[in-house]
């Protein structure tokens, strides 16, 4: 476990350093292009950090609100709280606060920054339609992003490609109403750089989204692994987990408060359906649920060890 979240810190970081350096040149090439000189590259730089400190320390709340969550009354949930403060002990983590998704959709989150700030979430339809073991594996495996800082990778993740989506629509735009009336101005002194940059600039603003996102997809369908496994140790009995998932496959009740925001946060893909294909997959938010069921059942009974 101490490896696993040792690894999650490492990617924060790389995580960080890699959008910091796209951001970064999309500043850069905006500005060159444009005619701001380094002043694009310095603009980014400030946006971006502001845009993510304030994204950073709010997560949770905005998550929750998005997904129109309200905390768990203690008297009308008992053994909802009851299995969080188990299972965070045994995890050896803060109790996380405790919210109900008023959805009859099966499905679960977990947010925040740090296990210190953490919140679990659940729909009321799962509190319906699983039994104790299923949920307790369903909380264990939230419990194990919380542990496993996955909470903080996917929180950073989400609000660097939020500023990459943004500055690469703002370089769009200010190519489209704006190029033009630059390059008048003044651009045609240096006509060959000016294209170069202008063609560079465009094919950045393009694919930077589209790399951005590649890079958080293929992140959260690895912690979605990670936490099984991790979810599966803390119970000592991979079947619930494994039965828990099988029902929220078969659940075909879309989540009406899930969007492409926050559907990576999700136990269950909460608009994604039989998903078939590589290339379909490749822009998954979730590994193939067959996928994970199998895993789990691989992992055997480990109560009995």
């Amino acid at each position: 476990m101490y490896e696993q979240i040792a690894g999650n810190v490492r990617r924060s970081w790389i995580l960080i350093l890699s959008f910091v350096l796209l951001i970064a040149a999309i500043g850069w090439v905006f500005g060159q292009a444009l005619g701001y000189g380094n002043f694009g590259l310095v603009f980014a730089l400030i946006f971006a950090f502001i845009f993510v400190l304030i994204g950073y320390y709010r997560s949770d709340r905005i998550i929750l609100s998005m997904s129109a969550a309200r905390e768990a009354d203690p008297k009308r949930y008992p053994f909802l709280h009851h299995t969080v403060e188990g299972l965070a002990l045994a995890a050896g983590v803060p109790k996380p606060k405790v919210y109900i998704i008023p959805d009859t959709a099966l499905n679960a989150f977990a947010a925040g920054r740090d296990p210190e700030h953490s919140v679990v979430a659940v729909t009321a339809g799962l509190l319906e339609k699983l039994d104790r073991l299923e949920l307790e594996g369903v909380i264990a495996h939230e419990m194990s992003h919380i542990k496993n800082y996955d909470i903080r990778v996917m929180t950073l993740t989400v609000m660097l490609v939020g500023v990459i989506v943004l500055m690469s629509d703002w370089m769009l735009h200010s190519f489209w109403w704006g190029g033009g009336r630059r390059r008048s101005g003044g651009g045609d002194r240096n006509g060959a750089g000016f294209g170069i940059m202008m063609i560079a600039g465009l094919a950045l603003a393009i694919l930077a989204p589209l790399f951005a996102n590649l890079i958080r997809l293929a992140v959260s369908r690895q912690r979605e692994y990670l936490a099984d496994a991790s979810g599966a140790m803390l119970t000592r009995y991979p079947p619930g987990l494994a039965s828990a998932l099988r029902k929220i496959s078969a659940d075909d009740e879309p989540l009406e408060v899930a969007n492409k925001a926050t559907a990576h946060l999700y136990i269950g893909a909460p608009n994604q359906v039989g998903v078939r294909g590589k290339t379909v997959q490749l822009m998954a938010t979730h590994p193939p649920m067959a996928e994970r069921i199998k895993r789990l059942e691989g992992m055997g009974d480990i109560a009995k060890q």
